[in-house]
């Protein structure tokens, strides 16, 4: 977690783990993950390419995605989204 303009934002990199059945992010587009209001994703680097994030843009395992926040009261939402679940 990084803060950007004073404070008035944070950036943040997530490491994406799990599967399709495991994550809920894993195999979505970028469109398609609920982020919290004023949370938007930047880049995804994959190996050793880094990609602008696009709406149509999937999520794969080992991703490493990097997201804004513009209020860092969401940083807990945000975390969840990108820990495994237990399904």
């Amino acid at each position: 977690m990084h803060s950007l303009r004073r404070g008035a934002a944070e950036a943040l990199e997530a490491v994406v783990h799990g599967d399709e059945s495991s994550s809920r992010v894993v195999g979505k587009t970028v469109q398609q993950i609920q982020l919290p209001e004023g949370t938007s994703i930047g880049a995804i680097v994959r190996g050793d390419d880094v990609m602008m994030a696009h709406h149509d843009t999937v999520v794969q395992a080992d991703d490493h995605v990097i997201l804004f926040l513009s209020d860092r009261r969401h940083l807990e939402a945000v975390e969840r989204l990108f820990l495994r679940t237990s399904r």
